[in-house]
C-alpha cells in the first residue's frame, strides 16, 4: 500500500512540473511589450537665474505667487535646457551659475539639457567664436581641450542631455572648427562625444542643426559622429512656414540615419505687443503662421501642433520651447531687455499663459 501510495505521488508530481513547464513555455512565447518611449516636453529656461536674481514675481493660472519652475513641472514639463558659456563677461550661463540651476533643475525632479555653446557668447549660424581662452591655441591643443572641458561638464554637471554645440550648421569654434574644413570640424565633434561616453555613458548626446532645409546633407556628413539625437530648430519667421515640410523632414531624417529627432527650439507669440523698449524678434502680422494668431490661443494652437508632429513618428522624441522664461525683466524702458516677452509663458501682468498645458500628456 505504501509502494501504490508513493508511486502516485511521484507521478502527482511529475505531473505538476510538466504543467508549470508548459505553463512557462507558453509564457515565454508572449510578446515582451516594448519600453514606453520617453517623450521630452522641455523648455530652455537659461535666463531664469537671471530674472529670478531681480526679484521677479510670477503668478500661475489662479492667480496666485508660484516659482517658474514649480508652475511648469506641475503642468508637465519634464527637462530643462540650460546653455553654457565657457567664460562669459559676468556669471550668466557661467559654469558655477549653470551647476547650481541644474542643482535646482533636478531636486524639482526633471531631467537636465545642457546646451554648451564652447563660445564666451552666444552661438548660431553666424556666430561661433572660439572661447577667448583657446583662440591663440594649435588645432590639437585644441581638440585636447574641447575633450577635458567637456568630460568635466559631465563629471560635475550630470546632465542626461548634452548638445556638443549649438546651431552648428557652419562648424563651431571658428575658424579651426569650421565647417569649410570638415576633417577638423568632425574630429572636434568627435573629440566631445568620446568625453561623454567616457564620463557617463547614459548622458545623450544631440547634435542642433538650425532649419531644415540642407539639414539631411549636413548630417550624412557627420555620420561617423557617435552621437543619438537630432536636434532641429525651427521657427517659421526663418525657417519657413511649412509645418508639414517640417513633419515630413523629421521623419525623413530618422529613417534615413536611424536616429532619434526632435525640435530642439521653437517658439510663437502671444501677442505682437511689447512690454519694454527693446524690439522684439516677432512684430509683424506677416511673420505668423497662416490659421495661428498671435493671441495666447494661438500661441497654444501652434505649440500644440509642434507637439503632435515632434512626437508622431516612431524616431520623434519631442521638443524645447526657447524664451518662454525671458519676460521684459529689466522694466519698461529698457532698451537692452527682452526681444521675445511677447513669446513668453506669461503676459505682460506676469500671469502664466495656456501655451503650458501643452506640456501635459
Amino acid at each position: 500500500m505504501n509502494l501504490f501510495r508513493t508511486s502516485i505521488t511521484i507521478i502527482t508530481l511529475i505531473f505538476t512540473t510538466l504543467l508549470v513547464f508548459i505553463a512557462c513555455s507558453d509564457k515565454a512565447k508572449e510578446p515582451v511589450p516594448e519600453p514606453e518611449k520617453f517623450i521630452i516636453k522641455a523648455a530652455d529656461l537659461s535666463f531664469l537665474p537671471e530674472i529670478e536674481q531681480a526679484g521677479i514675481i510670477f503668478y500661475n493660472k489662479d492667480n496666485q505667487p508660484e516659482d517658474m519652475l514649480s508652475t511648469l513641472q506641475k503642468a508637465g514639463l519634464n527637462t530643462v535646457r540650460i546653455r553654457l558659456w565657457k567664460n562669459p563677461l559676468n556669471e550668466h550661463s557661467s559654469f558655477s551659475e549653470v551647476k547650481l540651476f541644474a542643482e535646482k533643475v533636478r531636486a524639482k525632479g526633471l531631467k537636465v539639457w545642457l546646451t554648451v555653446h564652447y563660445s564666451d557668447t552666444w552661438a548660431d549660424p553666424g556666430n561661433q567664436l572660439v572661447p577667448d581662452a583657446w583662440k591663440d591655441l594649435g588645432y590639437y591643443i585644441l581638440k585636447d581641450s574641447v575633450y577635458h572641458y567637456t568630460a568635466e561638464i559631465v563629471s560635475k554637471i550630470k546632465p542626461d542631455y548634452i548638445q556638443i554645440g549649438n546651431e552648428i550648421n557652419n562648424g563651431f569654434m571658428w575658424p579651426q572648427g569650421s565647417s569649410a574644413y570638415q576633417t577638423n570640424f568632425r574630429e572636434l565633434l568627435k573629440a566631445g562625444s568620446k568625453a561623454v561616453r567616457d564620463q557617463d555613458p547614459n548622458c545623450k548626446i544631440i547634435l542642433h542643426y538650425a532649419g531644415i532645409e540642407n539639414s539631411s546633407a549636413f548630417f550624412s556628413n557627420l555620420q561617423d559622429i557617435d552621437f543619438d539625437i537630432i536636434g532641429l530648430s525651427y521657427y517659421p519667421l526663418w525657417h519657413g512656414k511649412s509645418l508639414s515640410l517640417l513633419e515630413s523632414t523629421m521623419n525623413s531624417l530618422g529613417r534615413q540615419f536611424s536616429k532619434q529627432v526632435m525640435i530642439a527650439e521653437t517658439s510663437y507669440p502671444f501677442t505682437l505687443g511689447w512690454n519694454d523698449w527693446t524690439n522684439n524678434i516677432m512684430g509683424l502680422e506677416e511673420q505668423l503662421l497662416e490659421g495661428y494668431p498671435a493671441s495666447p490661443s494661438g500661441q497654444k494652437a501652434y505649440l500644440n501642433e509642434i507637439k503632435r508632429i515632434s512626437t508622431a513618428d516612431e524616431h520623434s522624441i519631442g521638443f524645447a520651447y526657447w524664451g518662454g522664461e525671458w519676460i521684459a525683466f529689466k522694466g519698461p524702458q529698457a532698451t537692452n531687455g527682452s526681444s521675445y516677452e511677447n513669446q513668453a509663458f506669461y503676459d505682460f501682468n506676469l500671469k502664466v499663459l495656456p501655451v503650458i498645458e501643452v506640456f501635459g500628456d
